[in-house]
Protein backbone atom coordinates (compact mmCIF):
# COMPACT_ATOMS: atom_id res chain seq x y z
CA UNK A 1 0.00 0.00 0.00
CA UNK A 2 1.72 3.14 -1.21
CA UNK A 3 -0.84 5.76 -0.24
CA UNK A 4 -1.61 6.31 3.44
CA UNK A 5 -3.10 9.80 3.17
CA UNK A 6 -6.90 9.88 3.41
CA UNK A 7 -7.02 6.21 4.37
CA UNK A 8 -8.75 5.04 7.54
CA UNK A 9 -6.50 3.18 9.99
CA UNK A 10 -7.67 1.29 13.08
CA UNK A 11 -5.11 0.49 15.79
CA UNK A 12 -5.75 -1.64 18.87
CA UNK A 13 -3.57 -1.23 21.94
CA UNK A 14 -3.22 2.36 20.78
CA UNK A 15 -2.97 4.16 24.11
CA UNK A 16 0.73 3.46 24.61
CA UNK A 17 3.88 1.98 23.16
CA UNK A 18 3.93 0.55 19.65
CA UNK A 19 0.20 1.10 19.20
CA UNK A 20 0.49 4.79 19.97
CA UNK A 21 3.52 5.08 17.68
CA UNK A 22 1.56 3.42 14.85
CA UNK A 23 -1.38 5.77 15.35
CA UNK A 24 0.91 8.80 15.38
CA UNK A 25 2.72 7.64 12.28
CA UNK A 26 -0.50 7.01 10.33
CA UNK A 27 -1.79 10.42 11.41
CA UNK A 28 1.44 12.11 10.30
CA UNK A 29 0.95 10.47 6.89
CA UNK A 30 -2.51 12.02 6.60
CA UNK A 31 -4.65 9.04 7.59
CA UNK A 32 -7.81 9.21 9.66
CA UNK A 33 -7.22 7.15 12.77
CA UNK A 34 -9.40 5.06 15.07
CA UNK A 35 -7.64 4.35 18.35
CA UNK A 36 -8.74 1.40 20.49
CA UNK A 37 -7.58 0.30 23.92
CA UNK A 38 -8.90 -1.12 27.18
CA UNK A 39 -7.48 1.83 29.14
CA UNK A 40 -10.04 4.51 28.30
CA UNK A 41 -8.26 7.32 30.16
CA UNK A 42 -4.88 6.83 28.46
CA UNK A 43 -6.68 6.24 25.17
CA UNK A 44 -8.48 9.58 25.36
CA UNK A 45 -5.20 11.37 26.15
CA UNK A 46 -3.51 9.84 23.12
CA UNK A 47 -6.46 10.69 20.89
CA UNK A 48 -6.52 14.30 22.10
CA UNK A 49 -2.79 14.55 21.41
CA UNK A 50 -3.35 13.48 17.81
CA UNK A 51 -6.23 15.91 17.40
CA UNK A 52 -4.12 18.79 18.71
CA UNK A 53 -1.67 17.92 15.97
CA UNK A 54 -4.40 18.30 13.37
CA UNK A 55 -5.34 14.64 12.89
CA UNK A 56 -8.83 13.34 12.40
CA UNK A 57 -9.08 10.73 15.12
CA UNK A 58 -11.58 9.03 17.40
CA UNK A 59 -11.11 6.84 20.47
CA UNK A 60 -13.13 3.69 21.08
CA UNK A 61 -12.64 1.86 24.37
CA UNK A 62 -12.31 -1.79 23.34
CA UNK A 63 -11.72 -5.14 24.98
CA UNK A 64 -10.07 -7.24 22.27
CA UNK A 65 -10.76 -10.44 24.19
CA UNK A 66 -14.47 -9.98 23.42
CA UNK A 67 -15.73 -10.55 19.87
CA UNK A 68 -18.70 -8.22 20.42
CA UNK A 69 -16.42 -5.41 21.57
CA UNK A 70 -14.23 -5.67 18.46
CA UNK A 71 -17.33 -5.88 16.25
CA UNK A 72 -18.52 -2.65 17.88
CA UNK A 73 -15.12 -1.11 17.13
CA UNK A 74 -15.61 -1.95 13.46
CA UNK A 75 -19.10 -0.49 13.49
CA UNK A 76 -17.94 2.73 15.16
CA UNK A 77 -15.04 3.04 12.71
CA UNK A 78 -17.37 2.87 9.72
CA UNK A 79 -19.87 5.17 11.38
CA UNK A 80 -17.18 7.82 11.87
CA UNK A 81 -15.23 7.55 8.61
CA UNK A 82 -17.33 5.49 6.20
CA UNK A 83 -14.97 2.55 5.80
CA UNK A 84 -11.64 1.04 6.94
CA UNK A 85 -8.47 0.52 4.90
CA UNK A 86 -5.86 -0.49 7.50
CA UNK A 87 -6.35 -2.55 10.64
CA UNK A 88 -3.53 -3.06 13.14
CA UNK A 89 -4.21 -5.90 15.57
CA UNK A 90 -1.62 -4.71 18.03
CA UNK A 91 -2.94 -5.16 21.59
CA UNK A 92 -0.82 -7.56 23.64
CA UNK A 93 0.24 -8.57 27.15
CA UNK A 94 3.17 -10.37 28.76
CA UNK A 95 3.43 -13.04 31.47
CA UNK A 96 5.13 -13.36 34.86
CA UNK A 97 7.85 -15.82 33.89
CA UNK A 98 7.47 -19.30 35.33
CA UNK A 99 8.30 -22.87 34.29
CA UNK A 100 5.59 -24.34 32.08
CA UNK A 101 4.41 -26.74 34.76
CA UNK A 102 3.98 -23.88 37.26
CA UNK A 103 2.26 -21.38 34.97
CA UNK A 104 -1.31 -20.81 36.25
CA UNK A 105 -4.02 -21.83 33.83
CA UNK A 106 -5.89 -18.57 34.24
CA UNK A 107 -2.79 -16.66 33.09
CA UNK A 108 -2.44 -18.97 30.09
CA UNK A 109 -6.06 -18.30 29.19
CA UNK A 110 -5.65 -14.55 29.58
CA UNK A 111 -2.63 -14.40 27.28
CA UNK A 112 -4.38 -16.50 24.65
CA UNK A 113 -7.47 -14.31 24.82
CA UNK A 114 -5.54 -11.05 24.41
CA UNK A 115 -2.58 -11.97 22.20
CA UNK A 116 -4.22 -14.53 19.93
CA UNK A 117 -7.97 -14.04 20.05
CA UNK A 118 -7.48 -10.27 19.93
CA UNK A 119 -6.00 -10.83 16.47
CA UNK A 120 -8.65 -13.41 15.54
CA UNK A 121 -11.46 -11.04 16.49
CA UNK A 122 -9.81 -8.22 14.53
CA UNK A 123 -9.54 -10.36 11.40
CA UNK A 124 -13.11 -11.60 11.69
CA UNK A 125 -14.53 -8.10 12.17
CA UNK A 126 -12.40 -6.10 9.73
CA UNK A 127 -11.29 -8.31 6.84
CA UNK A 128 -14.86 -8.55 5.48
CA UNK A 129 -14.92 -4.73 5.40
CA UNK A 130 -11.60 -4.62 3.53
CA UNK A 131 -12.92 -7.12 0.99
CA UNK A 132 -16.17 -5.23 0.50
CA UNK A 133 -14.91 -1.69 0.03
CA UNK A 134 -13.17 -2.37 -3.29
CA UNK A 135 -10.12 -0.30 -2.33
CA UNK A 136 -6.60 -1.09 -1.20
CA UNK A 137 -6.32 -2.50 2.29
CA UNK A 138 -3.77 -3.85 4.72
CA UNK A 139 -3.80 -6.00 7.87
CA UNK A 140 -0.98 -5.56 10.37
CA UNK A 141 -0.66 -8.14 13.15
CA UNK A 142 1.78 -7.47 15.96
CA UNK A 143 3.68 -10.62 16.87
CA UNK A 144 7.23 -10.36 18.23
CA UNK A 145 10.68 -11.82 17.84
CA UNK A 146 9.09 -14.18 20.39
CA UNK A 147 7.07 -15.56 17.48
CA UNK A 148 10.25 -16.81 15.82
CA UNK A 149 12.26 -18.17 18.75
CA UNK A 150 11.48 -19.84 22.08
CA UNK A 151 12.95 -18.43 25.29
CA UNK A 152 12.51 -20.36 28.54
CA UNK A 153 10.25 -19.21 31.40
CA UNK A 154 7.92 -17.14 29.19
CA UNK A 155 6.44 -19.93 27.04
CA UNK A 156 2.82 -18.67 27.12
CA UNK A 157 3.90 -15.39 25.54
CA UNK A 158 5.97 -17.17 22.91
CA UNK A 159 3.18 -19.63 22.15
CA UNK A 160 0.71 -16.83 21.43
CA UNK A 161 3.19 -14.91 19.30
CA UNK A 162 4.14 -18.01 17.28
CA UNK A 163 0.40 -18.41 16.68
CA UNK A 164 0.12 -14.83 15.39
CA UNK A 165 2.97 -15.45 12.95
CA UNK A 166 1.41 -18.58 11.43
CA UNK A 167 -2.04 -17.00 11.42
CA UNK A 168 -0.63 -14.04 9.48
CA UNK A 169 1.04 -16.26 6.89
CA UNK A 170 -2.19 -18.22 6.40
CA UNK A 171 -4.17 -14.97 6.10
CA UNK A 172 -1.84 -13.75 3.36
CA UNK A 173 -2.42 -16.85 1.22
CA UNK A 174 -6.15 -16.86 1.87
CA UNK A 175 -6.43 -13.23 0.78
CA UNK A 176 -4.24 -13.79 -2.28
CA UNK A 177 -6.70 -16.43 -3.44
CA UNK A 178 -9.37 -13.70 -3.46
CA UNK A 179 -7.66 -10.41 -4.30
CA UNK A 180 -4.34 -8.65 -4.72
CA UNK A 181 -5.70 -5.45 -3.16
CA UNK A 182 -5.17 -6.42 0.48
CA UNK A 183 -1.75 -6.91 2.00
CA UNK A 184 -0.65 -8.50 5.25
CA UNK A 185 2.28 -7.61 7.48
CA UNK A 186 3.29 -9.31 10.71
CA UNK A 187 5.41 -7.12 12.97
CA UNK A 188 8.16 -9.04 14.78
CA UNK A 189 9.97 -6.45 16.89
CA UNK A 190 12.94 -7.12 19.07
CA UNK A 191 13.12 -5.43 22.46
CA UNK A 192 11.17 -2.16 22.33
CA UNK A 193 10.82 0.50 25.04
CA UNK A 194 7.20 0.05 26.10
CA UNK A 195 5.44 -0.54 29.42
CA UNK A 196 4.81 -4.23 28.69
CA UNK A 197 6.32 -5.06 32.10
CA UNK A 198 3.25 -3.41 33.67
CA UNK A 199 1.04 -6.14 32.24
CA UNK A 200 -0.83 -6.50 35.53
CA UNK A 201 -2.42 -3.10 34.77
CA UNK A 202 -4.92 -4.82 32.47
CA UNK A 203 -4.86 -8.21 34.19
CA UNK A 204 -8.26 -9.36 35.47
CA UNK A 205 -8.65 -8.43 39.13
CA UNK A 206 -8.87 -12.03 40.34
CA UNK A 207 -5.45 -12.78 38.79
CA UNK A 208 -3.53 -10.06 40.63
CA UNK A 209 -2.89 -11.95 43.86
CA UNK A 210 0.82 -12.32 43.11
CA UNK A 211 1.35 -8.62 42.36
CA UNK A 212 3.52 -7.12 45.09
CA UNK A 213 5.23 -10.36 46.01
CA UNK A 214 9.03 -9.80 46.26
CA UNK A 215 9.89 -12.29 43.49
CA UNK A 216 7.29 -10.84 41.15
CA UNK A 217 8.53 -7.29 41.73
CA UNK A 218 12.18 -8.30 41.36
CA UNK A 219 11.53 -9.90 38.00
CA UNK A 220 9.44 -6.97 36.84
CA UNK A 221 12.15 -4.44 37.70
CA UNK A 222 14.76 -6.52 35.86
CA UNK A 223 12.38 -6.74 32.90
CA UNK A 224 11.98 -2.97 32.92
CA UNK A 225 15.75 -2.54 32.95
CA UNK A 226 15.99 -4.90 29.98
CA UNK A 227 13.26 -3.04 28.09
CA UNK A 228 15.00 0.30 28.66
CA UNK A 229 17.80 -1.04 26.44
CA UNK A 230 15.37 -1.48 23.56
CA UNK A 231 14.44 0.56 20.52
CA UNK A 232 11.92 3.38 20.63
CA UNK A 233 8.36 2.44 19.56
CA UNK A 234 8.69 4.74 16.56
CA UNK A 235 11.23 2.31 15.10
CA UNK A 236 8.54 -0.38 15.04
CA UNK A 237 6.05 2.01 13.41
CA UNK A 238 8.59 2.93 10.74
CA UNK A 239 9.25 -0.76 10.06
CA UNK A 240 5.53 -1.37 9.58
CA UNK A 241 5.07 1.53 7.16
CA UNK A 242 8.11 0.42 5.19
CA UNK A 243 6.83 -3.16 4.96
CA UNK A 244 3.37 -1.98 3.91
CA UNK A 245 4.78 0.15 1.12
CA UNK A 246 7.15 -2.57 -0.07
CA UNK A 247 4.53 -5.32 0.12
CA UNK A 248 6.53 -7.29 2.70
CA UNK A 249 4.96 -9.87 4.98
CA UNK A 250 7.50 -9.44 7.79
CA UNK A 251 8.54 -6.23 9.55
CA UNK A 252 11.55 -6.30 11.89
CA UNK A 253 13.11 -3.75 14.24
CA UNK A 254 16.28 -5.77 14.82
CA UNK A 255 17.68 -7.28 11.61
CA UNK A 256 20.59 -8.63 13.65
CA UNK A 257 18.27 -11.38 14.93
CA UNK A 258 17.80 -12.75 11.42
CA UNK A 259 21.04 -14.75 11.60
CA UNK A 260 19.63 -16.57 14.64
CA UNK A 261 16.38 -17.33 12.82
CA UNK A 262 18.40 -18.76 9.93
CA UNK A 263 20.41 -20.96 12.32
CA UNK A 264 17.16 -22.10 13.95
CA UNK A 265 15.66 -23.06 10.59
CA UNK A 266 18.82 -24.98 9.68
CA UNK A 267 18.73 -26.90 12.96
CA UNK A 268 15.06 -27.75 12.50
CA UNK A 269 15.83 -29.03 9.03
CA UNK A 270 18.30 -31.47 10.62
CA UNK A 271 15.83 -32.52 13.30
CA UNK A 272 17.98 -30.90 15.99
CA UNK A 273 17.27 -28.46 18.80
CA UNK A 274 17.78 -24.83 17.74
CA UNK A 275 20.70 -22.88 19.19
CA UNK A 276 20.27 -21.41 22.67
CA UNK A 277 17.92 -18.46 21.99
CA UNK A 278 19.70 -16.32 24.57
CA UNK A 279 22.77 -16.44 22.32
CA UNK A 280 20.95 -14.13 19.92
CA UNK A 281 21.15 -11.23 22.40
CA UNK A 282 24.05 -9.01 23.34
CA UNK A 283 25.79 -10.00 26.60
CA UNK A 284 24.19 -7.26 28.74
CA UNK A 285 20.66 -8.12 27.62
CA UNK A 286 21.36 -11.83 28.06
CA UNK A 287 22.57 -11.25 31.63
CA UNK A 288 19.49 -9.19 32.49
CA UNK A 289 17.18 -11.91 31.21
CA UNK A 290 19.03 -14.55 33.22
CA UNK A 291 18.84 -12.42 36.36
CA UNK A 292 15.12 -11.85 35.85
CA UNK A 293 14.12 -15.41 35.05
CA UNK A 294 16.96 -17.63 36.24
CA UNK A 295 17.21 -19.13 32.76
Amino acid sequence: MEQIANRVAVVTGAARGIGRALAERFASEGAQVVLADLDASALDETCESLRRGGAKAIAVATDVTQADSVAELARRSCEAFGTVHIVCNNAGVFCRGLPLWEQPLDEWEWLVKVNLFGVVHGIRSFVPLLLENGDEGHVVNTASMAGLLSLPMVAPYHATKHAVVTLSEALLWELRSRTDRIGVTVLCPGVVRTDIASYDRTMPRDMRQSVGEPEFERRREQMRELIERGAEPEVAAQAVLRAMREGKLYAFTDPGLLSFFEARAEAIGKGEAPPDPLSSFDPATRDLFKKAYGA
